[in-house]
């Protein structure tokens, strides 16, 4: 399985460079993509970004903006600067925001995929109602997509369990980005909302962000071949 196949994402969640490109050098570029969350782009700036490119890594910047239009819209065009594959904000910004991001985006001569964040998988039903919600993660999770696709964003953030409803009610191109993807030999953590690889690929999901699973194993690399060789019949 090339890169152009491939869904798996790895995310590199470390506090130091050092770490994270000592995890990097144990994957393959040619088998999966890495992610830089908050703790590590906030650590160490767009210089990690560089570093992994320059190991040959498709980045996926994850900080999730979320702010008033223009300043979002700021952001994602300073992380199209950086080359990055894909980036995201929140889809709860609103149509706006949305709007905005997808026509900074257009105007970049490179053009990363533009990523709405629906609802956080370590969030459930008892979560939501303590933010006073009164519909499930799940029917929000989906007006939230609905909402992306109208802006013309290019996929959105989810749980696996809500990738096949948002395609159905989007289109197949629309991307699914899944975190909360876990090994059965795995705890689930502060996931809550969580599958396996097999599972989130037969629920289309299009990418599993792995984290823990792969970046604890004892052999990064074979847990990763392992996925790719279980996902190989899809």
């Amino acid at each position: 399985m090339g890169l152009s196949m491939s869904p798996i994402i790895v995310a590199l969640d470390y506090p130091t460079k050092q770490a994270a490109l000592h995890m990097a050098k144990q994957l393959d570029p040619q088998i999966c993509r890495v992610k830089v969350g908050k703790e590590l782009f906030t650590a160490c700036g767009p210089a990690i970004v560089e570093a992994l490119q320059k190991e040959g890594f498709d980045v996926f910047l994850d900080l999730k903006f979320h702010d008033i239009p223009t300043t979002t819209a700021k952001a994602v065009n300073a992380a199209a600067q950086l080359g990055v594959w894909m980036v995201n904000i929140h889809a709860s910004g609103g149509q706006r925001m949305l709007a905005a991001c997808r026509d900074a985006i257009e105007k970049c001569r490179h053009k990363p995929l533009l990523i709405a964040v629906t609802v956080l998988t370590s969030m459930d039903s008892s979560d939501f109602k303590t933010l006073g919600h009164t519909i499930s993660p799940e029917e929000y999770a989906l007006a939230l997509a609905r909402l992306s696709y109208k802006c013309g964003v290019d996929g959105v953030v989810c749980s696996a369990f809500e990738a096949t409803d948002i395609k159905n009610h989007t289109c197949k191109d629309f991307l699914t980005v899944t975190p909360g993807i876990r090994l059965k030999e795995n705890h689930s953590d502060d996931q809550r909302r969580i599958m396996t690889p097999a599972e989130a690929a037969k629920n289309n999901a299009d990418y599993l962000v792995i984290g823990r699973p792969v970046t604890q194993a004892k052999s990064p690399s074979v847990v990763i071949q392992d996925i790719v060789r279980d996902l190989s019949s899809f």
